[in-house]
């Protein structure tokens, strides 16, 4: 009986390596940034001296903190981060510890002690980015002004629906992930003054620049144009909570 104990104790440790090996090779298979975008970006001029962010100051008092998608390098979203800055806003874009925003939640609580010249924090999250913004503006709501979900969404346990917070959603026409039905089920979790803005056209990996994404519909609007109107809509949001 002992000797059983022990091989079952063994096959159960090994079976625990194997998983959890797997699982970090999958983590590692990530989406990184198209040519086409590192040569719109100097990323090398934004990357933070340690490598953990990308930072594009801007010289106003409101910043943006991108969480990243689920295995989406940091620099997708980096054109984003540099238009943004252009209008006034500093962006951070961190990276999240296995690819994955659940992993980084707190991420925030490093970057406002580094950058304390922002007065006012967004909060901003692609897909699981979005449901890792919820978790730390449901925990830190004095921390942020608002949230801004790029085809995302709070998960279902995280009620905003009577948070004094500002929310904006953001979503794709053609999104196969985060679909219209899934944006639409997410409403009874947001305040009833969120402001909800579709992409015609557009798709999941639209979001960032890392080209096509499994599982993701076909895009018919280029996804520089998608990135414009998403920049767009975003300024046009925060600009509009000013006061």
């Amino acid at each position: 009986m002992k000797r059983f104990f022990k091989w079952a104790g063994i096959l159960l440790l090994a079976l625990i390596v194997i998983g959890g090996l797997s699982f970090y090779v999958w983590s590692q298979q990530t989406y990184s940034a198209t040519s086409s975008l590192k040569e719109k970006v100097d990323l090398q001029k934004a990357e933070a001296k340690d490598g953990k962010w990308l930072v594009f100051e801007g010289e106003g008092d409101k910043g943006v903190i991108l969480y990243p998608g689920a295995k989406v390098e940091k620099e997708a979203y980096a054109y984003i981060g540099e238009e943004l800055s252009e209008r006034g806003y500093t962006v951070v874009i961190p990276d999240v510890p296995l690819n994955l925003a659940f992993f980084g939640v707190n991420v925030p609580d490093e970057i406002m002690k580094e950058y304390k010249g922002v007065k006012e924090w967004y909060l901003s999250g692609h897909s699981l980015g979005g449901v890792a913004a919820s978790s730390y503006a449901a925990d830190h709501p004095d921390k942020v002004k608002g949230i801004i979900y790029l085809a995302s969404y709070p998960a279902e346990s995280t009620d905003f629906s009577s948070s004094d917070l500002s929310f904006l959603s953001i979503w794709a026409e053609n999104d196969g992930l985060a679909t219209k039905e899934k944006i639409d089920k997410s409403k009874s979790l947001l305040p009833a003054d969120t402001e909800f803005h579709e992409v015609k056209g557009g798709n999941h990996a639209g979001f960032g620049v890392y080209g096509a994404q499994k599982g993701d519909g076909k895009a018919t609007k280029s996804v520089w144009n998608q990135q414009d109107e998403v920049i767009k809509t975003i300024d046009e949001w925060i600009q509009g909570r000013a006061g």
